[in-house]
């Protein structure tokens, strides 16, 4: 090896052996927590994710420590990107109502204000679609379809499944951008049927629906390695995702690095 890189075979040796010194200086156990946490967490938590979950096990492990022992493993996090806002096609005649939120992604309870989005993902047969429904106060998915069509069926679908799982109070708004599928006589129909307040980003202004823009940011971020074969194979993904790591496993930093599950249920 050392011809072959044409390096003497000294260096070679204190190559190694600098290595087995940096494993020396932690235990072994603690370095394969490490690892467990990250390789659990689908590989893309950083720094700030492990700390907090490592201080679990040991308390008086720092920053600088964590980044010496993922620097042993080599290992790394997915590098968190802003999010791209995206227009809206809001070239329609449809009701457009007033933003509730302006804004303010804020909310003491659940089931005050949902959130929803619709997002495209690509399959080895062609482009689908996907909706979600968010509640502010948890951050938590509570309700999500995917369809070939990116309709007011979708919506309406997406709306009605949530609404059986929730069941919501009287006060509840639902926001979203200004689309004629989230803006169609349909969509309005249904939640008014359900008392449900309609709310709608401003015309040009893609920040207004910041939570679920960002939601989608992170989810292709995270599942940017995994390749979607058909429709079938993208809701099994997605109900991984979702359910399994997002809203049970991931935490996040404005619930105090809790899961969206484990927040609501502290807080109930």
């Amino acid at each position: 090896m050392a011809e072959l890189l044409e390096v003497s075979r000294s260096g070679v040796y204190n190559f190694f052996h600098s290595i087995g010194m940096e494993y020396a200086k932690y235990p072994q156990e603690l370095l394969d927590e490490v690892y467990k946490i990250w390789k659990e967490n689908k590989r893309i938590y950083g720094l700030r994710r492990i700390l907090e979950k490592i201080r679990e096990i040991d308390p008086s492990i720092g920053a600088r420590k964590l980044r010496n022992m993922m620097n042993i493993l080599e290992i790394n996090g997915i590098q968190e990107k802003k999010f791209k806002v995206r227009t809206t096609d809001s070239n329609h005649n449809n009701r457009i109502a007033p933003d509730l939120v302006q804004r303010n992604f804020t909310v003491e309870k659940p089931n005050r204000v949902w959130v929803s989005d619709v997002t495209y993902l690509r399959t080895a047969k062609g482009w689908i679609y996907l909706c979600v429904i968010l509640d502010l106060y948890s951050r938590k998915v509570i309700g999500w379809k995917i369809s070939e069509k990116n309709d007011s069926r979708l919506i309406t679908s997406c709306i009605g499944q949530t609404i059986s799982e929730r069941n919501p109070g009287r006060r509840l708004i639902f926001h979203s951008d200004r689309g004629s599928n989230y803006t169609s006589r349909e969509t309005r129909i249904m939640l008014a049927n359900n008392k449900i307040r309609r709310s709608n980003s401003r015309k040009g202004n893609c920040w207004d629906n910041a939570v679920a823009e960002s939601f989608f940011s992170t989810l292709k971020r995270e599942m940017e390695s995994i390749i979607f074969l058909n429709k079938e194979d993208t809701i099994e993904c997605i109900f991984d995702y979702i359910e399994v790591f997002y809203n049970r496993q991931r935490i996040h930093s404005k619930l105090g690095y809790r899961s969206p599950v484990k927040f609501e249920e502290i807080a109930a």
